[in-house]
């Protein structure tokens, strides 16, 4: 027992590790996928010095695997922080040579100086487009299932308030429901974030993010009492209180932590 309550306490812990995060959608120039892997590859170990750093506390990369509009994202970063203090000092930092001289160390003995610069300097070439959104966590359920690996998959949704009641029913009324799947083995975690900041670029509608990693043949709606008058209600005034845009799969290509 007291194993399970201290595997159940480091889950915990590590859910609430960011507060804070960045989404940053990606919009690849055709024929520039493989650059922009080649790239990220070339980031791994940077990143994983500046968590050693404290610069960040997380970052992941992410791969779209549902259908996309043309304007559509193809790949998904999402890189944690936990406070805002450490997201803004990280922002900072691009504007100073801070990540020229970091990469340099993280690749000393492996690329050159030169070679680093020039990939430092050419960063952006690659993709079309960047939005980036500044996300503030609203609520969040624990991290179940360990610890991420490439090719796992998550779900983010894009959503819009409607009224100043839509958090207190998605914590209040909502969350119970999905910790109860997650208890049951049919989910492994939930998040609401909300949008405070976000690039010129960035689309406006968007005011919160939903955060989903699901369990293959689970579902959120197992068990749901919809027969219910109550329930029925509270989904009506649910409903009421947001619009959700189309759900957008992804699929793990590399994380560092």
């Amino acid at each position: 027992m007291k194993k399970i309550f201290l595997t159940l306490a480091l889950v915990f812990t590590f859910s609430l590790s960011a507060q804070y995060n960045i989404l940053s959608a990606v919009q690849l120039n055709d024929g520039q996928e493989d650059q922009y892997l080649a790239l990220e590859a070339f980031f791994g170990p940077i990143h994983k010095l500046a968590i050693e750093r404290g610069i960040q506390e997380w970052q992941s990369v992410w791969k779209v695997t549902s259908e996309i509009g043309e304007n559509g994202p193809h790949y998904i970063i999402n890189t944690g922080f936990s406070s805002k203090e450490q997201l803004d000092a990280y922002n900072n930092s691009w504007t100073t040579g801070d990540w020229v001289a970091l990469a340099k160390e993280a690749h000393k003995g492996k690329i050159s100086e030169r070679r680093i610069e020039r990939i430092m300097s050419n960063i952006g070439t690659e993709s079309k487009e960047r939005r980036n959104y500044h996300l503030e966590t609203v609520d969040r359920t624990i991290w179940t299932g360990g610890g991420l690996e490439p090719g796992d998959t998550f779900v983010i949704t894009p959503t819009q308030a409607q009224n100043e009641d839509f958090e207190n029913y998605e914590s209040l009324f909502f969350k119970p429901y999905v910790e109860k799947a997650i208890l049951n083995g049919k989910h492994r975690y939930w998040r609401l974030a909300r949008v405070y900041e976000r690039t010129e670029n960035a689309y406006k509608g968007m005011t919160h993010f939903f955060f989903n990693r699901p369990v293959e043949g689970g579902s959120l709606v197992d068990g749901l009492p919809t027969d219910s008058f109550k329930f029925q209600k509270l989904q009506e005034g649910l409903s009421a209180a947001s619009h959700h845009a189309d759900q957008i799969t992804l699929e793990l290509v590399s994380s560092q932590n």
